[in-house]
């Protein structure tokens, strides 16, 4: 009897990219029906894994971002050796990324060219951004022969979530669902360029309230001290949230939302895979790159000379393209 074949992905450490890298499953099990996809994943993405359909198991590695860890990366690859992958498709562009797949010995390691990775790497590939502007596109390729045409319409990535444990994260964080919930989230990791200012947040919070809605701000730990601020801003109507949920935690809560506001970050991604009205915010990034993968989506952004700039501070020290893009905007979409 011959053995499905196994696939191998070396996943994202990055929230959005980890997102969006279920669209390169989704066109690995349609290309070859019956395979095992795999991931290798960190910490930061492992859990978003096992949310999406088509993923047959996520293997931890736990190594510190930017931590070489060779002796680690030999023993997960010496442990990944016994499943015999056929192949393996390699996201992250580091060479540290490349050794697991190279250490278990898979065949055939395919990767965009980056930091001299020959050798390592089977199958390097020299990215062409004209060809395939948009980040999932990249993803995608990587999953296709050299050269092949892109599925059209690339299936959009899908996170599915707990409608049980949903329910028992508002009874024990205190919610309601009497209202519409719209869902909030500030923050942004890649840096301050990405954050639309609180007091913009907070206006339309307090829009949202006064219409008859329920606000809740979402986000990492890092985003509490903004969540903080914008609820002092606006008073007990709105539920802080930020730092007080797992990923996979999060991915349930929204999944009750009505609609979802957000900068362009990882939770905007989360929110177009659940299939949730979005509202992006864009400043130094564009969604001509890495847009919410979904038809249910508005972008808003304002467009300057400056912008995108694709840096995490504004270069220039004014942050136009954000503090200048008003509420009434956002408002005016609800």
């Amino acid at each position: 009897m011959e053995l499905p074949m196994r696939i191998l992905i070396v996943a994202p450490a990055w929230v959005g990219d980890m997102v969006m890298a279920h669209a390169l499953v989704q066109v690995l099990r349609q290309r070859h029906p019956g395979c095992e996809v795999h991931l290798l994943a960190p910490p930061s993405t492992a859990s978003l894994g096992r949310r999406m359909d088509g993923v047959t198991q996520v293997h931890l590695l736990d190594i510190g971002h930017g931590v070489l860890g060779l002796g680690r990366r030999w023993k997960a690859g010496r442990a990944l050796r016994r499943l015999a992958f056929d192949k393996s498709i390699v996201l992250p562009n580091s060479l540290k990324s490349a050794l697991v797949p190279w250490f278990a010995r898979i065949p055939i390691r395919s990767g965009w060219l980056g930091e001299q990775r020959y050798g390592v790497l089977s199958d390097v590939r020299v990215l062409d951004r004209q060809a395939y502007p948009l980040q999932v596109e990249q993803f995608v390729a990587l999953g296709l022969p050299v050269g092949a045409v892109l599925p059209a319409p690339i299936p959009d990535p899908r996170l599915h979530a707990d409608p049980e444990a949903a329910r028992a994260l508002v009874q024990r964080l205190g919610l309601s669902l009497a209202k519409p919930v719209t869902i909030l989230c500030p923050g942004a990791e890649f840096g301050p360029a990405k954050k639309w200012p609180e007091r913009h947040y907070a206006a339309v919070a307090r829009h949202i309230v006064s219409s008859g809605g329920e606000v809740w701000l979402m986000g990492s730990p890092n985003d509490a001290q903004t969540g903080e601020a914008i609820k002092s801003a606006c008073g007990d109507a709105v539920h802080q949230l930020a730092g007080r949920t797992t990923l996979v935690e999060a991915i349930d809560l929204m999944s009750l939302a009505a609609r979802v506001i957000c900068n362009d970050s990882g939770l905007m991604h989360v929110a177009a895979a659940l299939g949730i009205p979005v509202i992006a915010i864009y400043g130094s990034t564009s969604a001509d790159f890495t847009p919410p993968l979904t038809s249910r989506a508005q972008i808003v952004r304002n467009a300057l000379p400056c912008s995108p700039c694709f840096q995490r501070e504004c270069p220039l020290g004014h942050l136009d393209c954000l503090q200048k893009l008003l509420p009434e905007r956002v408002i005016g979409l609800l």
